[in-house]
């Protein structure tokens, strides 16, 4: 049907306005976009130049070096070694399952190690790196770095991971590191970011742990720029931080190698060797004792329990932590308390029956017979127990106790070792404190020769027999310089006993190791210039005396030995305790020997040095030892 004119006008006019419209529309769209665009590209330009550059650039922390630690010779005691590892930016791997599948496919990685990642990426923010696996080869980094392309947030890297040279030698001293856990960061207040780094190495232990600020250093880190997918393109800037601080320590890695093989021949046992003129410790030997770089790894279940169901405890350090009753080498300050208190003469004798009746109880002497009348060099010769019960009614423990806190027992050193021990001094105040009981003379009775409440560790009686053998309150140091910058040694003052008492003690103790009636005697020293003094002790573990070979290891009494050597020219002080040993002269007194001697010349001592019934059975104990081939040589220290 055909279309009027008049209709064709009206359709016409319908058209052009629905036109106008659209075209309005679209041009005020067209305005908008325009005005945003010249908005964004130059009044908003910088503020996108810096969010472009914002995603274009990541920037990621550098661990430093850790510092070093070497012994009093330069020996390295802790070191850095190269650790390869692959790692994996949950933001940049997008499926990380399925991105660490496809590493798999390329280099063997186990399930534990699988899992301990998964778990660590969902703990960790997106950017930050998380290890999959490390300890690896340069065969398998090399796989992962031409296989880039394929693995999206997934690169080979290279880090430090501490290493230990020596091993078991110095596990107890040094301590060891591990990687920072949960219960690490809520212990202690740090805001380092270095923490937040997964698996990043803090001190665990010994002095790893207590100069750990000293030895992480500061972090470093560096600008890489990415592309759309999250592939590192190129790193642009670099600052690798400030390495951590080197330590030197005062101990002497040949003569702890030598102290640590001499007490393994034992159960378990410990020894301090302390330099009397500066107070350095130059070996702090426990044993058994462990591998610490199977912790830096993380060690296994197994390992590690069969380290602490271990009944010798070798990740005790007893030679800080262990409190024993020192037994009769607490006599020498018994003593001293009674010249000082004018309660003893040198030329006084006491009558020893084999023991001291006190109300209805009896306080025997080791020796059932009795000793009969015995002077001051003579009891300390023969450690009668009955000399010292009479010397404790005479002084009383207020005496005794002040006298043996100049010596150091009852005192924590501060050392940077774990859980150094202050060990028990008693007095009257003491024991109402801590049990609510006044003090009774029987308890001043077991004092006086080393048993009751008192307690002390071998690091206490290294100190207490060199401050002995000097008549000086010497101090005991294990770090020797920092960075290079030697630690300034502490003036001793001489201690407030008069010096002619001083040297009563030390005859004493100089007729225990070389008079033929002295408990120590076959212990001795042959050359004159090196003659030791010494005391034996003999700690009971329990209340009933009964021979020892009778009784089950646990319940035997501790061996202990502190001695100086020479005698006329101090120059170390010893202390040895063997854990339920049985009797100082018998288990701890040769050890404390063979300990000194290598000490004085600085390697293995030539068999002459000692007596010559002797002389065989030294030479095939030798031949046991496990020792480094540059410490059975002596190679390794200087004998300044």
């Amino acid at each position: 049907m055909k279309r009027s004119p008049k209709d064709t006008e009206a359709s016409t006019r319908l058209v052009t306005r629905r036109a106008a419209v659209l075209g309005g529309v679209q041009l005020c769209l067209a305005g908008v976009l325009g005005w945003r665009m010249r908005q964004m590209q130059v009044e908003q330009a910088d503020q996108f130049r810096l969010l472009a550059e914002e995603n274009r650039i990541n920037i990621r922390l550098i661990a430093p070096a850790r510092g070093l630690i070497f012994d009093r010779n330069g020996t390295p005691l802790a070191e850095n070694a190269q650790n390869y590892r692959v790692v994996i930016v949950r933001e940049d791997a997008g499926d990380v399952e399925a991105a660490i599948a496809r590493l798999r496919q390329l280099i063997y990685i186990d399930d534990d190690e699988v899992e301990r990642a998964l778990k660590e990426i969902s703990r960790r923010s997106p950017f930050v790196p998380v290890t999959i696996t490390e300890q690896r080869s340069w065969d398998d980094v090399a796989i992962v770095a031409v296989n880039a392309p394929a693995l999206p947030g997934i690169t080979p890297d290279v880090g430090l991971s501490r290493h230990y040279p020596l091993g078991q030698d110095f596990a107890h001293v040094i301590g060891y590191v591990g990687p920072v856990s949960d219960y690490d960061l809520g212990r202690i207040e740090d805001d380092d970011p270095l923490l937040q780094i997964p698996k990043f190495q803090i001190g665990k232990t010994g002095v790893e742990q207590k100069y750990e600020h000293d030895l992480r250093g500061s972090a470093g880190a560096r600008r890489i720029e990415v592309n759309a997918a999250g592939r590192v393109m190129r790193e642009l800037d670099r600052d690798d931080g400030v390495p951590g601080s080197d330590l030197q320590l005062t101990v002497d890695s040949g003569l702890q190698n030598f102290c640590e093989a001499r007490l393994a021949l034992g159960l378990s046992a410990s020894a301090v060797v302390m330099d009397i003129e500066t107070g350095d410790l130059t070996a702090v030997g426990n044993a058994p004792s462990f591998d610490p770089n199977k912790f830096v790894r993380g060690i296994s279940v197994a390992d590690y329990r069969d380290l602490t169901g271990n009944k010798y405890r070798p990740l005790a350090n007893k030679a800080v932590q262990g409190a024993y009753p020192p037994g009769s080498t607490f006599k020498m300050l018994v003593t001293l308390a009674a010249l000082d208190a004018g309660e003893l003469n040198a030329t006084e004798t006491i009558y020893c029956g084999g023991f001291t009746k006190l109300g209805d109880r009896r306080f025997h002497c080791w020796k059932r017979g009795g000793h009969g009348r015995v002077n001051l060099e003579q009891s300390l010769q023969q450690s009668c127990d009955v000399f010292y019960y009479e010397l404790a009614q005479r002084v009383g423990i207020e005496r005794i106790a002040e006298c043996a806190r100049a010596f150091g027992i009852g005192e924590r050193f501060d050392l940077p070792m774990s859980a150094v021990t202050a060990g028990v001094m008693p007095d009257m105040d003491w024991k109402r404190d801590r049990y609510g009981e006044s003090w009774k003379v029987g308890d001043s009775l077991n004092a006086a020769i080393g048993q009751g409440f008192v307690l002390s560790s071998p690091l206490q009686l290294a100190v207490m027999s060199a401050r002995i053998a000097s008549g000086r309150a010497v101090m005991p140091r294990l770090v020797k310089s920092v960075d290079g910058v030697e630690i300034p040694l502490e003036s001793a003052a001489p201690l407030p006993f008069r010096p002619e008492h001083l040297a009563l003690i030390r005859k004493g103790m100089y007729s225990v190791s070389n008079t033929a009636r002295g408990t120590a005697f076959r212990s001795r020293i042959e050359p004159p210039a090196l003659k030791l003094a010494g005391k034996t002790g003999t700690s009971q573990v329990r209340s009933v005396v009964v021979d020892n070979s009778e009784v089950p290891w646990e319940q035997r009494d501790h061996a202990l030995f502190v001695a100086y050597a020479p005698y006329d020219t101090p120059r170390y002080a010893v202390s040895v305790v063997i854990e339920h040993g049985g009797g100082g002269s018998s288990a701890a007194a040769p050890v404390a020997r063979d300990i000194m001697l290598y000490a004085l010349h600085g390697g293995l001592p030539p068999l002459d040095a000692y007596p010559a019934a002797d002389r065989r059975g030294v030479e095939e104990m030798f031949a046991r030892l496990d020792l480094r081939e540059t410490t059975r040589a002596g190679g390794e220290r200087s004998r300044a």
